[in-house]
């Protein structure tokens, strides 16, 4: 006769083996990150031994499995989730509200955002209005998710200039969020952008560049940017881990002094 306990055991280790092969670990691989033998990964894989609450943390933790995911594997145990998740409005996320509209502020004049985990825009700065001016409005309506913005053909797409290497980049970025996190939302919308027109060129295929820039039309200008991303380090809260700033920074003399300018003429 199959307990309960059984179910959840075979329940969970099918959970453990999807994250481990994603990982492109083998159980001795694995047993040896943990400090477990592979005979007890194997059990817990197959729902023959029935993992305790540390365990499933202890090899969450070696799998790098995300806080959301943790938080499902937990449950799929039968153990209550162990990081909790706020909004940016609750009392306990002050301070890293806080922190935020200060990178945020800081990072003026040039464009800043807060993104989320399915690329929905959480907070931007004033400077971004540089970069969706003449966006459909539909496109800028909540939930604003940066990735159509970028590439659907009423956003941003029209002004960008070498718009396959760009769409090849945010594409690519994506492929690799997907194949971390195995979202399904994340694919989802990978499979709508892929759809668009633009073409792609694989970031690694761009000559003689260390990072691919944003060139957009600006007026009568072209402005030029870098990117980079900010991640909260250990966060133990799932909002926090699954926030990211993604800050513009001019490549060039031109982009700065337009930027400056825009900011004395407000």
């Amino acid at each position: 006769m199959t307990t309960l306990d059984d179910r959840r055991a075979s329940h969970v280790g099918t959970h453990l083996r999807a994250w481990r092969e994603r990982r492109r670990l083998s159980q001795l691989e694995l047993a040896n990150r943990a400090d477990i033998s592979a005979r007890h990964v194997s059990f817990l894989e197959t729902g023959r031994s029935n993992p305790t609450r540390a365990m499933l943390l202890r090899l969450s933790e070696h799998l790098d499995i995300p806080l959301r995911e943790r938080n499902a594997l937990l449950l799929a145990g039968g153990f209550a989730p162990a990081f909790p998740e706020h909004h940016l409005s609750d009392v306990p996320m002050a301070s890293i509200a806080d922190a935020i509209g200060k990178i945020l502020t800081a990072h003026s004049p040039s464009p800043a955002v807060v993104v989320d985990r399915h690329w929905n825009l959480v907070d931007a700065n004033d400077a971004v209005a540089v970069l969706t001016e003449g966006c459909a409005a539909e496109l800028l309506e909540p939930p604003v998710n940066v990735l159509r913005l970028s590439l659907h053909p009423d956003g941003m797409a029209p002004r960008i200039l070498d718009l396959p290497q760009w769409r090849g980049h945010l594409l690519d970025r994506l492929r690799h969020q997907i194949a971390v996190t195995g979202d399904e939302g994340l694919r989802d919308l990978l499979g709508e952008l892929e759809g668009y027109p633009g073409g792609a060129v694989d970031a690694a295929e761009l000559p003689g560049s260390l990072v691919v820039p944003l060139r957009i039309r600006h007026h009568d200008t072209v402005l030029a940017f870098v990117s980079t991303t900010t991640m909260f380090g250990t966060p133990l809260d799932v909002t926090v881990a699954e926030l990211a700033i993604e800050s513009f920074f001019p490549a060039d003399a031109v982009t700065a002094a337009t930027l400056r300018s825009s900011v004395s003429s407000d």
